[in-house]
């Protein structure tokens, strides 16, 4: 697949591009390559930019005592950000690791005000910061475990392919036991 027809993947929930404006926002990206546990970012850093996710896996995460609690998952075609240090330009309390490796294309913060400079249509990347907050809400507070995982079935499925139980799991906010449950009663 080339790169716009990848980027056009990865914006697909975002907003209605053209193909000019998918070109305006490929000049404006540099290609990025992460190895296998490397990161993309880590506590204190500031995020500064949004990442498209090509190829590969990674996941954002804080650890604990018992481990990683896991805050979210990206796979193929996600785009990749922590949107509170983004947004707020503040130190990241959060690690995005890759999982595999991964090819990105990164807009840096300048970059997408040089867009938007270039025209109000490019204001619709400011979406992406959105599934973050929302997920805080819809997964952490109000879905039973089926829910949540017809959920990512439906909206998120590579998802299911890119990371172990485990980690989906702790993505979801439930144990594995009640994980493998529940994928047995689907």
């Amino acid at each position: 697949m080339d790169k716009i027809a990848a980027l056009s993947k990865c914006l697909e929930n975002t907003g209605s591009f053209s193909l000019s404006e998918l070109e305006q926002i490929l000049l404006h990206c540099t290609e990025y390559r992460l190895k296998k546990d490397d990161y993309l970012l880590r506590p204190g850093m500031v995020c500064n930019s949004i990442s498209f996710m090509l190829e590969g896996a990674c996941y954002q995460f804080s650890p604990e005592e018992s481990g990683e609690r896991i805050i979210e998952l990206y796979a193929d075609f996600d785009c990749v950000v922590n949107p509170s240090s983004f947004f707020f330009q503040q130190p990241s309390g959060e690690f995005i690791k890759a999982f595999t490796n991964c090819r990105l294309l990164t807009l840096n913060i300048s970059a997408l005000h040089v867009l938007i400079g270039l025209s109000p249509v490019f204001f619709q990347l400011g979406k992406i910061l959105q599934p973050g907050w929302f997920r805080v809400g819809f997964f952490d507070q109000a879905m039973s475990p089926k829910e949540k995982y017809n959920y990512l079935m439906e909206n998120k499925p590579q998802i299911l392919q890119a990371f172990p139980l485990k980690m989906i799991a702790s993505y979801l906010k439930i144990t594995p036991e009640t994980l493998s449950r529940v994928r047995a009663a689907v």
